[in-house]
């Protein structure tokens, strides 16, 4: 056992901003997160785990507060005799475990009325450490301890920081304190930044890399099937999309079910969704040059339908002529060689029976595989999130007996949007299903809402490609040819999830996207404003340049620093015209709107006059 203390943290102090553009400096480094106000990330390997002490589960940080000497998201564990409060734990996800010694790093702080409170440090039950704690007092500091070679596995670790004083009451010491935690090799870089979910900004790379990542000899890719969808996308944006998708390690493309109704206005269409009828000609010869362009390039290109959404018909599950109907669309894609099919039953009202939808979906692999054995099926059950429990439990019961085992299920995770998705809830739902899985992330998309999501995706465990077969990102609206930043980190994680870093794959992505340094810091700037709803937790109408702005309206005193953020706004919308005038239409017109609400809002607080 290895136990090192090293000296707090030291950073360089930035240099005074002149009185001129004290203001300006304090926006930009507190509000916009300008990475030009940004440390540069420090050299060195990456932690297995890097966790926060407000990340631990249990201890006292709910009953005091988690900012100590100094640190934010500090948790602490009081003594024995206060129950729960004397114990906090982490349990972490680990695809792999690797050769190299490991050790568990941590920044903590003693009590401060001197003496050494007494603690319990184990890893999956192991113990790392017990005794008097060796931190100092009133002050944080890091130490490491030492991992004996075969206590970390591959799937759940558990960390557990108990106190083991005997004598002791809640709010008073002996305590123990922890602010950071981190697991991986002996020289871990204990200054480098915060992981982006926690401090968002962005490094440009000096250096392009390819991306995906490039994966190790001899791993093969995280998932098999590794791609996007559209969402009520127009033929012309799949195929200008597709290059994108199949020269970053993509290989599958879902036609939205969405680009399947009239959005094109063709007379000849009475509404809508009208599934029963044949798509238009001109139509079809679209989705046909479409096909044409995905099987030159390697990408299997997937039909989907859903004949029960915003239908004033829905498919009858039991009627033989609704199923000849709904299959006129499968049969004429797959005439022209199409491979992948999906039926998709999300989001409905009528027709939530997992019995009638099994017969249906196995009507349709029948007749598939009739005509071409290695046609393949996808279907997206009503409930298609979560991990099976509870009220779902009948449904996903039912699919997993009268479901062909063929057919895979689309699954989104933990919740329909979620910052989270874990291998646990998978495993769970596809025991509850019984049925292969391909995880419909619902990231980036916007649901059509006047806001962007751009940075990287975030928070998706490692070795979900153990228990998923594919990984389908789902995009943004109008906005998709902006929508290849957050799909090449997308696309990024797919191929190489073990070794997948955010902060790094959209550095690299505003690299792959823009071509000037010009352009490379508008969209860093861009990205910047709106780093998608992940990053706070929210849904996929969030929009946080708007959100910002209405806090700092309603902080008194705020005009001069209101006023400040939107110039920075306005600013980002004209670079990014001057920077790319024949490009990224769609994704002006949403800043456009942003920026619109924000001056409406600026003037009702502070109108003209008062100025």
């Amino acid at each position: 056992m290895t136990i090192t203390l090293h000296s707090p943290r030291t950073g360089k102090q930035a240099a005074a901003p002149t009185p001129r553009h004290r203001v300006l400096w304090l926006v930009a480094a507190c509000l916009v997160c300008s990475a030009a106000a940004a440390s540069a990330q420090p050299k060195g390997e990456r932690p297995l785990v890097d966790l926060k002490g407000t990340d631990l589960v249990g201890g006292a940080q709910t009953q005091f507060g988690s900012t100590q000497y100094g640190e934010r998201h500090v948790n602490h564990v009081s003594a024995k005799p206060t129950g729960r409060f004397a114990t906090m734990t982490a349990k972490r996800i680990l695809a792999a475990v690797p050769d190299a010694p490991m050790f568990l790093h941590l920044l903590g702080c003693n009590n401060d009325v001197g003496g050494q409170c007494r603690i319990d440090l184990a890893l999956n039950g192991t113990p790392l450490f017990a005794g008097p704690n060796g931190f100092p007092s009133a002050q944080f500091r890091w130490a490491k301890f030492s991992v004996p070679e075969g206590v970390l596995r591959a799937g759940a670790n558990e960390l557990r920081i108990e106190n083991t004083e005997t004598t002791g009451a809640l709010g008073q010491p002996p305590w123990f304190m922890v602010a950071r935690a981190m697991l991986g090799p002996r020289d871990l870089p204990l200054d480098r930044r915060p992981k982006i979910e926690q401090d968002f900004f962005v490094e440009l790379p000096e250096t392009e890399l390819p991306l995906p990542t490039p994966l190790p000899a001899g791993r093969e890719p995280g998932f098999a099937l590794r791609g996007t969808k559209g969402w009520m996308w127009l033929p012309g944006q799949y195929l200008a999309e597709l290059p994108t998708l199949a020269e970053h390690g993509g290989n599958f493309l879902m036609l939205c079910y969405g680009s399947m109704w009239n959005l094109e206005g063709y007379p000849e269409w009475p509404e809508r969704n009208a599934w029963w009828l044949p798509l238009p000609e001109k139509k079809r010869q679209a989705y046909l040059e479409l096909l044409r362009a995905c099987q030159e390039r390697g990408v299997g290109l997937c039909l989907s339908m859903n004949p029960n959404l915003s239908s004033s018909r829905p498919l009858d599950y039991g009627k033989a002529d609704d199923l000849d109907a709904l299959w006129q669309h499968y049969q004429w894609f797959q005439s022209k060689g199409m491979k992948w099919f999906s039926v998709c039953l999300d989001d409905i009202s009528q027709g939530i029976d997992a019995a009638g939808q099994a017969r249906v979906v196995n009507g349709i692999l029948q007749r598939l595989r009739a005509n071409d054995p290695e046609a393949r099926l996808i279907f997206c059950p009503t409930l298609y999130w979560g991990d099976g429990s509870g009220s779902q439990a009948p449904y996903l019961e039912t699919l997993a007996t009268d479901l062909h085992p063929d057919v895979f299920l689309f699954w989104t995770g933990d919740a329909v949007v979620t910052p989270q998705v874990t291998r646990e809830a998978a495993e769970a739902y596809r025991a509850r299903c019984q049925h292969r899985l391909i995880l419909w992330d619902n990231y980036p998309v916007n649901d059509g809402n006047p806001t962007l999501h751009l940075g990287p995706v975030t928070g998706r465990d490692p070795a979900l490609g153990e228990v998923c077969y594919g990984y389908m990102s789902n995009p943004l609206h109008s906005e998709s040819e902006l929508n290849r930043m957050p799909l090449l980190t997308c696309l990024d994680y797919a191929f190489n999830p073990r070794d997948y870093d955010p902060a790094r794959s959209i550095g690299q992505a505003i690299l792959h996207v823009g071509e000037t340094p010009e352009q490379r810091q508008v969209l860093r700037d861009l990205v910047e404003l709106f780093p998608g709803m992940l990053v706070y937790g929210k849904g996929t109408g969030h929009n946080p340049v708007t959100e910002r702005f209405d806090q700092m309206l309603d902080t008194p005193h705020s005009r001069y620093l209101a006023s400040l953020y939107l110039r920075h706004a306005e600013d980002v919308a004209g670079r990014l015209a001057t920077a790319f005038p024949d490009r990224f239409g769609a994704a002006r017109a949403t800043l456009d709107r942003t920026l619109g609400r924000m001056r409406q809002a600026f003037e009702r607080q502070y109108p003209p006059a008062a100025r």
